[in-house]
């Protein structure tokens, strides 16, 4: 084959895939770098909004750049090019400020209609608060019928996978032991807020991301239109695990989700009739280890060894062996002035007597005394 042939046939060649690649990089660029079309009305709207500005803003680029390069070729010093002699001009002036002021008012205007749409949260069919706790998730549906449903979501890839001795799974710092699980075509109320700093709920494919700040309440909304799992992540540096915080919603048919709902309610009951049932010491400690691995460890460490002097040793310390009425009392209302968080509203009366029975008992130490739920409940009510 001649030289100009093979040059010819390659030209071609790339002529036809060229199309097949443009899609490609679209199609990479949509799914990849560029922001999520999402699956529900706001998010398309969103996205939408977001590629007529992106776009407006490129061919004011193109024009502004487009103007400055000719007028550096074409009036240059070296054709003899000479600048002209004024002082002002208001036609100028008038052009250049109405031109802004109408591009402005153009993107004004759709901006605005998407704005009132992620602003109206009326007339919702579920209400879910949204606690953020260093560094977990507490959801509570809002519902007067039954028991209270409300849990916490922590973080379930395993230490061995964050400290390389795993292979890290596909959802890696995307995956929690509790989602949040709500029904497909509902409206979704979000009341968010926060219990020590300020963190940021966010899942890009609702076109969600609302900061949660202690001693505020903010809502959003959301009617997701196709089930599935969506995942997200705590926004707002709110600490050392601030990368450790993950937000997973399971959407589900409205049938398979009353069949979780009355699940969940009835574990809520049969927690609250644990409280009065007879707990040994065994028990407590074993119950209580798993709590310590879920809410403790990331400061305390595994061994119990802390990371001193933010997080001290909890082996051998003096809360640990000394009066366990001080010992209760810190992890019911933590500690001001540290990083030891109230843990009294974050878990049920059993974790907590297991949690405080086992750091008593295990980690080193061995006090050989026990606090019960029913205890806890009645120190609680009594603070009431």
């Amino acid at each position: 084959m001649q030289p100009k042939t093979k040059i010819f046939s390659a030209v071609l060649s790339a002529c036809c895939l060229f199309p097949y690649q443009l899609a490609s990089a679209a199609e990479d660029y949509r799914e990849g770098i560029n922001m999520p079309v999402g699956v529900t009305e706001i998010s398309r709207s969103t996205y939408d909004l977001h590629m007529l500005i992106t776009i407006i803003c490129a061919l004011i680029g193109v024009v502004v750049y487009g103007v400055l390069i000719w007028s550096l070729v074409k009036y240059r010093k070296s054709k003899g090019a000479k600048a002209a002699d004024f002082h002002e001009s208001t036609t100028i002036e008038i052009v250049w400020t109405l031109i802004p002021i109408l591009i402005l008012v153009a993107m004004a205007i759709p901006s605005t209609g998407v704005l009132r749409q992620i602003y109206d949260a009326s007339e919702s069919e579920m209400d879910i608060l949204i606690t953020g706790y260093q560094w977990r998730w507490q959801y509570s549906y809002l519902d007067d019928e039954g028991e209270e449903v409300s849990f916490f979501s922590n973080l379930a890839t395993t230490d061995d996978q964050i400290n390389g001795l795993d292979e890290k799974s596909e959802n890696y710092l995307l995956e929690v032991d509790q989602p949040l699980v709500i029904p497909v075509d509902t409206k979704v109320r979000f009341l968010l807020t926060a219990a020590d700093v300020i963190h940021s709920w966010w899942v890009p494919d609702f076109a969600v991301k609302k900061d949660a700040i202690p001693g505020f309440i903010n809502e959003s909304w959301v009617i997701v239109e196709e089930t599935g799992t969506y995942r997200g992540q705590c926004t707002e540096l709110c600490g050392q695990d601030h990368g450790f915080m993950p937000v997973v919603v399971e959407v589900v048919e409205q049938e398979e989700f009353d069949r979780w709902y009355a699940e969940r309610q009835e574990e809520a009951a049969a927690i609250a009739e644990l409280v009065n049932q007879e707990w040994t010491m065994e028990s407590l400690v074993a119950q209580g280890e798993t709590v310590y691995r879920t809410f403790c460890m990331a400061c305390h460490q595994q061994n119990g060894q802390g990371l001193p002097p933010a997080f001290p040793a909890l082996t051998g310390s003096p809360l640990t062996n000394g009066p366990i009425e001080d010992h209760i009392d810190v992890v019911l209302n933590g500690a001001p002035g540290t990083a030891m968080a109230a843990f009294g509203g974050q878990l049920n009366e059993v974790d907590l007597a297991a949690v405080i029975t086992y750091e008593r008992n295990a980690l080193g130490n061995s006090v050989g005394d026990m606090v019960t739920p029913a205890e806890i409940f009645q120190i609680q009510s009594e603070s009431e």
